[in-house]
């Protein structure tokens, strides 16, 4: 029921949206969309993973991250780029990230691998117009659904800092699938690269 209301709120706030030139209505609807959109992508994440996922694919134990790195990312711990490693399934589990993401998000690998993606990376609840988490989820519906990377525009996405609070972030992300020898999809490997001072100045 939930997701019922969350897609009913956005198809209406479009609808308003489409309707109306006045500059404080607009603002105050762009922020109910980000919301609903939010909501929407969070509970698809957490229910279905994502959307076109192939069920007969699925892998019934979550294959090792250590043999993943060795199989398809020889060069994934020694990058100077940020990756992560995120399983496509229901919840979206962050498998692995690599020391350059860890730097570049604030975080410890050992402390988020294996837990939800949107649980660690959540939109910056300060930014009402926040869209990181809606729009990541639909690149990655992407990549699932076409087996091809996907390159994001450059998004606004806040990570906590060391101190817990939000730090502003501009990233450019690609998301690549990640397929085993006889072609089945296994993993979804999202690449940033910080370009906040690029963005912000």
């Amino acid at each position: 029921m939930k997701r019922f209301i969350c897609q009913q709120n956005v198809v209406h706030f479009e609808k308003l949206l489409a309707e109306t030139d006045d500059p404080t209505l607009r603002r105050t609807l762009d922020g109910l969309l980000a919301t609903a959109k939010r909501e929407l992508a969070l509970l698809d994440a957490d229910q279905r993973g994502t959307d076109d996922f192939p069920l007969g694919h699925r892998r019934s134990q979550p294959t090792d991250a250590s043999a993943v790195r060795q199989e398809f990312l020889s060069d994934f711990d020694n990058s100077p780029h940020p990756y992560m490693l995120i399983d496509p399934g229901p919840g979206l589990k962050i498998v692995d990230i690599n020391a350059a993401y860890a730097k570049a998000t604030f975080t410890v690998r050992d402390e988020i691998a294996g837990k939800s993606l949107f649980e660690v990376f959540p939109d910056n609840p300060d930014d009402a117009l926040a869209d990181g988490v809606s729009n990541l989820y639909v690149s990655l519906n992407t990549v699932v659904r076409t087996g091809r990377p996907h390159a994001m525009a450059v998004q606004r996405y806040d990570v906590r800092g060391p101190n817990g609070t939000f730090v502003e972030r501009h990233w450019q992300p690609v998301n690549t699938p990640v397929h085993d020898q006889t072609g089945r999809l296994v993993f979804v490997l999202h690449h940033v690269e910080d370009v906040t001072d690029h963005v912000v100045r």
